[in-house]
C-alpha cells in the first residue's frame, strides 16, 4: 500500500448477517468500506436450531475475494457458540444455535453442584441460559460430544479453516463462564467441579497475536497473493465494538446496539459482588487489560422479529409513525428471557403489556413505540445500575453499532438516561477489528490513541436529553411494582 497506508480485512459476523469490510489505515487516517455482505440464516432441523456455518464460511471466502489484496485478516463474531472437531479435525455437525432449547433447565442442575453465587464469584459472568458452560453440560450425553477432540468458538473455527491453526481468543473465551476475570486465564476450579475438560479448548490467544497464514487453497480461491497473515482480534464482536467507542477519558458508558443491546462500562477490574450478580451484570474481558462490565438486553431483536412477522414493512415509515405515538404509554421489560425465542413477537409484547395492567398496543406503530420506549428504559436502568455497582460515574453515553441508525432510539436513550448520547460509529465491531490488526502492525497505538483517531475520522451525532425525567421513573415503576 502506498503512502504508509495498509489494508485490513475485517470479517464481522452478527447473529443475523455477516460482512467483510476493508479498513485502510495510515498515519492519522482510517477509512472503512464494505466489500461483501451476506445473510446469516439459522436452520431449524429435527434435532433443533443450528447455525449454517458452511454458508458463513462461503460468505467469508466470497468477501475475501471481493476485498482485494490486504495486509491481514481478522475475524469477530457473536459469543458462546462453538463447533466440535473430531480427532481428524473434521467438524462434528453444525454448531448449535444459542437460542436452541437444549439448555432449558440446565442452569439449575449446574447450581446444584456449584451454587450460582460461587460460580459468579469465580467467573463474574451473568446468568444467561445459553452460556457456553450450560451448553457443555447440556451436550454431555450427546454422541457428537463423546467423539469431540477439540472445541473452537465460532471465530476461531473460521480462522482454523482459513489457516489450519487452532487457538482460543481471550475476549471471546471470557464469555464461556470458564475464565477467571482476575487472572485472565481458565478457571480450573469451576471446570473441575463441573466435570468440564479444558483440554477441549485450544491454547488461549490475546488480541493482536498472530493466528497463522491463509492456506494455499484459500489463496487460490480468493485470488489473494500470499503470505497473508490472520491476526487474532477482539474476536467477541462486543469486545471489538467497545474498542471502537470514540470516548475521551474514562467517564463514559457505552451501549453496543444491534440484535442485542450490551450496556455498561469499561473498567480496570471486575466487579464480583453478590449485589452485582443479583443485578445480572457480566464481567467480560476487553483489550489492554480492561473489563467490559455490562448487562445483556434483548435489543433490536424485539423489533426485528416484529418486522419479520409483519412481512418486512418499510422501517423508515414505521419509525416515523412510532415517533408520533404518545411516549411511555406502554412498556415491557426488554431484558425478559420470555422474549428470547423467535416467533409471535407482536402477540407476546401485547400479552406482556396486558399482564402488567397497561394499555395493550394495537397498531404496528404502537407496538414499535412500546419496543423503543422499553429499550430506552432498559438502557437507563443498565447505565444507572452499572455506575452504582462499580462506583464509576459517567458524563456521557456512547451508542455504537447498528442502532445508531435508529435516531428515535438514540434520542429516547438520551431522554431516559438524562445524559448526552453520542451515536457512532455504526460499524464499530469492524472498526475495532481493523484497529487491533493495525496495532499489531505498528500503525495504531493504545486504546486512547485509537479512540482519538476514531473521533477525527468517523461521523458522530450528539443527542441532548430532553423531557421530564419523572416520566421515565414512573414508567420504570410499572415494571417493578407488580
Amino acid at each position: 500500500m502506498s503512502g504508509g497506508v495498509k489494508a485490513y480485512a475485517a470479517v464481522d459476523l452478527g447473529a443475523s448477517s455477516g460482512r467483510v469490510m476493508v479498513g485502510r489505515v495510515g498515519p492519522g487516517s482510517l477509512e472503512l468500506t464494505e466489500a461483501h455482505r451476506f445473510a446469516n440464516r439459522p436452520v431449524r432441523v429435527p434435532e433443533g436450531l443450528r447455525w449454517d456455518v458452511l454458508a458463513l464460511y462461503r460468505g467469508v471466502l466470497d468477501g475475501l475475494k471481493a476485498v482485494g489484496q490486504v495486509d491481514s485478516v481478522g475475524i469477530d463474531s457473536w459469543a458462546v457458540d462453538y463447533g466440535l472437531l473430531d480427532a481428524d479435525g473434521a467438524l462434528l455437525g453444525n454448531p448449535v444455535h444459542y437460542r436452541d432449547a437444549r439448555t432449558e433447565g440446565v442452569a439449575e442442575k449446574v447450581w446444584a453442584t456449584l451454587p450460582a453465587a460461587e460460580l459468579y464469584a469465580a467467573t463474574g459472568i451473568q446468568y444467561a441460559p445459553f452460556n457456553t458452560l450450560y451448553q457443555l453440560v447440556a451436550a454431555r450425553g450427546a454422541r457428537q460430544f463423546a467423539h469431540a477432540e477439540r472445541l473452537l468458538l465460532i471465530p476461531d473455527l473460521l480462522a482454523h479453516w482459513l489457516t489450519g491453526e487452532q487457538g482460543t481468543e481471550l475476549t471471546n473465551a471470557s464469555t464461556t463462564q470458564l475464565i477467571d476475570p482476575r487472572t485472565r486465564d481458565w478457571s480450573h476450579e469451576v471446570a473441575d467441579r463441573l466435570g468440564i475438560d479444558l483440554g477441549l479448548f485450544a491454547p488461549l490467544r490475546q488480541p493482536g497475536d498472530p493466528a497463522g497464514f491463509l492456506r494455499p487453497e484459500v489463496l487460490e480461491e480468493t485470488g489473494l497473493t500470499g503470505p497473508v497473515p490472520v491476526t487474532a482480534v477482539g474476536s467477541h464482536d462486543t469486545a471489538s465494538a467497545v474498542a471502537a467507542v470514540p470516548a475521551d477519558g474514562e467517564r463514559f458508558a457505552y451501549i453496543c446496539t444491534g440484535t442485542w443491546s450490551l450496556a455498561g462500562l469499561e473498567l480496570a477490574a471486575p466487579v464480583l459482588t453478590e449485589e452485582s450478580r443479583a443485578a445480572n451484570f457480566t464481567n467480560e474481558l476487553g483489550l489492554d487489560g480492561t473489563v467490559r462490565y455490562l448487562r445483556n438486553i434483548m435489543g433490536l431483536w424485539l423489533l426485528q422479529e416484529c418486522v419479520r412477522a409483519w412481512g418486512d414493512p418499510d422501517l423508515g415509515v414505521l419509525l416515523r409513525e412510532a415517533a408520533a405515538v404518545p411516549a411511555l404509554r406502554s412498556v415491557v421489560d426488554a431484558g425478559d428471557a420470555a422474549f428470547l425465542a423467535p416467533g409471535r413477537m407482536p402477540e407476546r409484547i401485547a400479552e406482556a403489556c396486558r399482564a402488567l395492567g397497561q394499555p395493550v398496543p394495537q397498531s404496528r406503530a404502537e407496538i414499535t413505540r412500546c419496543i423503543l420506549d422499553s429499550l430506552a428504559l432498559a438502557h437507563r436502568r443498565a447505565v444507572e445500575d452499572a455506575q452504582r455497582l462499580a462506583g464509576h460515574p459517567v458524563d456521557v453515553v456512547h451508542i455504537v453499532g447498528g442502532g445508531t441508525r435508529n435516531t428515535l432510539l438514540c434520542q429516547l436513550t438520551a431522554d431516559a438516561c438524562g445524559l448526552p448520547v453520542v451515536a457512532g460509529p455504526t460499524e464499530a465491531a469492524a472498526l475495532g477489528n481493523v484497529l487491533v490488526q493495525a496495532r499489531a502492525h505498528g500503525l495504531a497505538g493504545d486504546l486512547t490513541d485509537a479512540r482519538r483517531l476514531l473521533v477525527r475520522t468517523q461521523p458522530l451525532t450528539r443527542y441532548e436529553p430532553r423531557g421530564d425525567a419523572a416520566r421515565w421513573r414512573e414508567a420504570e415503576s410499572r415494571l417493578t411494582t407488580r
